[in-house]
């Protein structure tokens, strides 16, 4: 059989930036085993399948990585409600309008506003902020080849969060640190066998914004989940976001954050992250940006 296919970058509006998505819009028909076959076969950070909901929403999506599916990640459902929107499956776009996918994780709603010509695309976190266990500073070094001198701990020290998907969030000294990091897979490895999530996502957050209006600069690398590093990677910005608020000593507000990443593979990408805060607690995580298409097509199946 014959499936339509897009492919988008999302998190950017420029193609051949931010990070790549093949969605499929009518993906009903296909086996697990299809979908993790097709998902290799574009070989992008995640694929999109899109399939008629079963409970009550607007659609159901599964999201595969090279390796695994996954129960959430951000980057899909921002370029999935996108592609949808731009190609007319959720009919007329006026100034805004919310759509909601039925995933793994939860329910995921998304807010799609125009804004002049491009659609921006914000997605709400399924699960309420959680923070988990504090992880070896030597351990994740050795994972990214730094040493623990790189990081600040004054936040936090290296700890895993999340909002759907855990992350070890590691802040580091300056964003030289963060251009030397690399992967070290026999350092992932152990991380993994210690039963960690071997998901590090690093970062460098200013004092104040840089010329280009950015708070954070970060880098994501997951090889153990098929992806070396991530040119963007929503979900883990979301959580970022949502912890750093939950740190804040501020007890309520609306907290943004304008994130860079992918810059240091060429790919670079915009998010913009936001976080609601009532009495002390966050109430909401939200993570956003813009896309583009690049192709459309038809793949063979079986």
């Amino acid at each position: 059989m014959r499936y339509q296919y897009y492919i988008c970058d999302v998190f950017t509006d420029t193609r051949f930036g931010g990070n790549q998505l093949a969605v499929l819009p009518s993906a009903d028909g296909l086996t697990t085993d299809q979908m993790q076959q097709i998902t290799r076969e574009f070989n992008f950070a995640e694929s999109s399948f899109v399939l008629p909901p079963s409970a009550g929403h607007t659609r159901r999506v599964r999201i595969f990585t090279p390796a695994t599916e996954m129960p959430f990640a951000g980057h899909p459902n921002v370029g999935t409600a996108f592609t949808l929107a731009t190609t007319g499956a959720f009919g007329e776009i006026g100034e805004s309008t919310t759509v909601t996918f039925e995933e793994k994780a939860g329910v995921v709603p998304i807010r799609i506003e125009r804004r002049g010509e491009r659609l921006f695309c914000e997605l709400t976190a399924p699960e309420k902020l959680s923070i988990g266990k504090k992880v070896s500073a030597q351990l994740v070094a050795a994972a990214v080849s730094l040493t623990p001198n790189d990081f600040v701990t004054d936040t936090h020290p290296p700890q895993v969060a999340s909002v759907g998907l855990p992350f070890i969030m590691v802040q580091l000294e300056d964003r030289a640190a963060l251009k030397r990091a690399r992967i070290n897979t026999g350092a992932f490895d152990a991380l993994a066998a210690e039963g960690m999530t071997p998901d590090v996502h690093m970062y460098v957050r200013l004092p104040r914004k840089d010329a280009e209006g950015f708070d954070i600069h970060a880098r994501m690398f997951a090889p153990l989940d098929g992806v070396p590093e991530d040119p963007a990677t929503g979900s883990a910005n979301c959580a970022l976001a949502a912890m750093l608020t939950h740190y804040d000593r501020e007890r309520s507000g609306t907290f943004r954050y304008r994130i860079s990443q992918g810059v240091e593979i060429g790919r670079p990408a915009v998010l913009e992250a936001r976080v609601e805060k009532r009495e002390g607690t966050i109430v909401s995580a939200h993570i956003g940006g813009g896309s583009v298409l690049v192709s459309e097509g038809w793949i063979e199946v079986g």
